[in-house]
């Protein structure tokens, strides 16, 4: 009996160290070791792109710091706050790169790399309730924050301060499920972080900020107290260069440039339309993304904004159709009948190729695709003029994130002299592009992906050639 219990003890001592029990097992990875992240799901961490790829603007800056150091990068997605937590103060994990805030509390439990980013804590409600200009102004509604979260000690500290303040703590990885409860009327108000309520502003249109709860806290990894010292300098030399090269904003662009463009009506449009007037076209954006390899729903995005899928919509300036195209463009296309909702939908994306393919090759995505959609309503001459307007400027011709700035200047007349094709509404063109961004987003979120009726392999190539050949030929395309 002493030996059987024995065996059990040390079976048990195992599996613990192998959890990481005891939490200071995991060394700093060698030259191509294995990076240990806590994550969570959630639109500003990690998520499953269209294409099936892990991405987020958490992700992709880890991603980034693995790449940097030679290693493999491996992912633990924890469930909910208090979890992911744990896991890093017992060390199963290298780090956490969770939308983080460091705040005093936590210091005292954690170690934290650099300040990468800063975030304000609002209360958010249901707009058609009640809506607090202050704390005192919650008394007798239903507040819900995250089980073990910053807005939770943001509370507490007030807590004495304002008798009768209460509130529910919900165990979940993020406050996203939250405001997807105050939106459906589930909880009065709940709080967030701002960017992830900027967010959940495109996807959720009964969301009303009510008054800031925590004014801005820094964002930052965070690591166990006593975690190797090689690795935090690692850290603070990878910020540093992150910094100061202006990547670290080139990806915060790439993630939160475009998410609080669009007004509540905008998005409440696009979510109603999807069940009626989507359904209707969404076969021939199928085909159109097999003619042309463009996610359907960038291209709906597209014709949403340009006719909210109307295709008998007419511009006072001629363009038409659901893809809203010129005269001259549609003959360029072969579109016969612009009206006509498959021959605009299959023209449009066969146009939105051409100028993204008309860009030099050293653009890179996805800051090729948005210049595209610059190009789209402005014109590629127009977009080549910004790009060298950019250049005169030192900026980056490349990034959508300069671009944005630059094309504007071309309404003005110091800056557009001298261009080959002058004056231009860039501005129009830039908030276009924005738009679509948001609207992708938001099909995105809520519409699965098309996949390709037919697999890659060898034998199915002749079909796919036939059917683009015939699609070219309908259009009167040699």
């Amino acid at each position: 009996m002493r030996r059987f219990m024995r065996l059990v003890w040390g079976l048990s001592l195992l599996v613990w160290l192998a959890l990481g029990g005891c939490g200071r097992n995991l060394p700093l990875p060698g030259a191509g070791g294995e990076l240990v992240v806590g994550m969570r799901n959630s639109p500003t961490t990690y998520y499953t792109d269209q294409q099936g790829e892990p991405a987020g603007f958490e992700y992709d800056l880890v991603a980034r710091f693995a790449q940097t150091q030679g290693w493999r990068l491996r992912v633990v997605l924890l469930d909910d706050l208090d979890e992911l937590l744990t896991t890093v103060r017992e060390g199963r994990v290298h780090l956490a790169a969770a939308g983080l805030t460091a705040t005093p509390a936590r210091k005292r439990e954690l170690a934290f790399g650099p300040a990468y980013g800063e975030v304000k804590e609002w209360v958010v409600c249901n707009a058609k309730g009640p809506i607090p200009r202050d704390i005192s102004g919650l008394a007798g509604l239903r507040l819900e924050v995250v089980a073990g979260s910053s807005h939770a000690e943001s509370l507490r500290r007030r807590a004495d301060r304002q008798p009768g303040l209460q509130w529910v703590e919900v165990k979940t990885a993020g406050s996203e499920e939250l405001m997807e409860r105050v939106d459906m009327g589930l909880t009065d108000c709940a709080v967030s972080d701002s960017d992830s309520l900027e967010v959940a502003h495109n996807f959720h249109t009964n969301l009303q900020d009510a008054f800031v709860l925590q004014e801005g806290q820094p964002q930052a990894w965070a690591l166990r107290q006593g975690a190797d010292v090689v690795l935090a300098r690692k850290l603070s030399t990878f910020f540093q260069h992150m910094h100061k090269s202006g990547e670290l904003e080139n990806l915060r662009e790439r993630y939160f440039g475009h998410v609080n463009r669009l007004a509540d009506a905008d998005v409440a449009g696009i979510l109603e339309r999807r069940s009626t007037l989507l359904r209707a076209l969404e076969h021939s954006f199928h085909e159109a993304q097999q003619l042309t390899g463009l996610d359907w729903r960038l291209l709906a995005a597209v014709a949403y904004q340009e006719s909210q899928w109307d295709n008998h919509a007419v511009s006072p300036t001629g363009v038409r159709g659901l893809m809203m195209l010129t005269e001259a463009t549609a003959n360029h296309l072969g579109v016969k009948d612009r009206l006509d909702a498959r021959e605009s939908i299959l023209g449009g994306a066969r146009y939105i190729t051409q100028l993204r393919d008309g860009l030099p090759r050293e653009v890179p995505e996805p800051d090729r695709i948005w210049l595209a959609m610059a190009a789209y309503n402005l014109g590629l001459g127009h977009v080549r003029d910004a790009r060298e307007l950019a250049r005169r400027l030192g900026k980056n011709p490349n990034s959508w994130r300069d671009m944005k700035d630059v094309l504007p200047l071309l309404a003005r007349p110091r800056h557009h002299a001298g261009l080959r094709y002058g004056y231009a509404r860039g501005g129009e063109a830039r908030a276009f592009a924005e738009n679509v961004r948001i609207y992708y987003d938001i099909l995105t979120r809520y519409e699965k992906p098309y996949r390709d009726i037919w697999p890659l392999g060898q034998s199915q190539e002749p079909a796919r050639k036939s059917f683009i050949l015939r699609l070219a030929q309908s259009f009167g395309v040699p």
